[in-house]
């Protein structure tokens, strides 16, 4: 299912046409350095994660799969996540390295805020990047995001920003 088109990027909905990339993405530990998870070891557990994200039927909204328009080329995801306790809503993005510099994930962050204070009527979006990603906090602060706070998680020092719907980028 189709959440938006870009001129370069479609994002839709998780499905399982998207293990092998998924796969991929989360099997390279460069890609994995700033984001605190762990990587997958088998397409099952690909399947099993797609088939059990939930973010869609409790929401509307989630993490979407990002495509190349032109080509069909699976290069990532990107999108909205509603958090289990306090109910924020953050926007986050992760891409094949391959695929590192090339304006996806401003481009597509900005499709997913639009969607979010658009059709999904949020008021606000929080975004979260480790201390040292310097390439993440370029992005954030590319999309407008204002720093608001900082924390830290298992040792690791997090920096968090925020965009209110009045402030988004047109």
């Amino acid at each position: 299912m189709i959440e938006w088109e870009t001129d370069r990027l479609i994002l839709k909905r998780f499905s399982l046409g998207d293990v092998d990339g998924f796969l991929e993405l989360n099997s390279d530990p460069d890609v994995l350095t700033y984001t605190g998870d762990r990587p997958f070891d088998t397409r099952e557990q690909v399947a099993r994660f797609i088939e059990d994200y939930t973010q869609y039927q409790l929401n509307g909204f989630g993490r979407w799969s990002v495509y190349l328009k032109e080509t069909g080329e699976y290069l990532g995801f990107c999108g909205l996540r509603r958090a289990e306790r306090g109910g924020e809503v953050d926007i986050g993005f992760r891409f094949m390295r391959k695929h590192w510099r090339q304006g996806y994930a401003l481009e597509s962050s900005l499709a997913a805020l639009k969607l979010a204070f658009g059709r999904y009527q949020l008021d606000r979006v929080v975004a979260r990047a480790m201390e040292d990603n310097r390439a993440s906090h370029g992005v954030i602060r590319k999309l407008g995001m204002t720093r608001c706070g900082c924390f830290t998680e298992g040792g690791v020092n997090w920096v968090t920003y925020e965009l209110f719907a009045p402030d988004v980028k047109r």
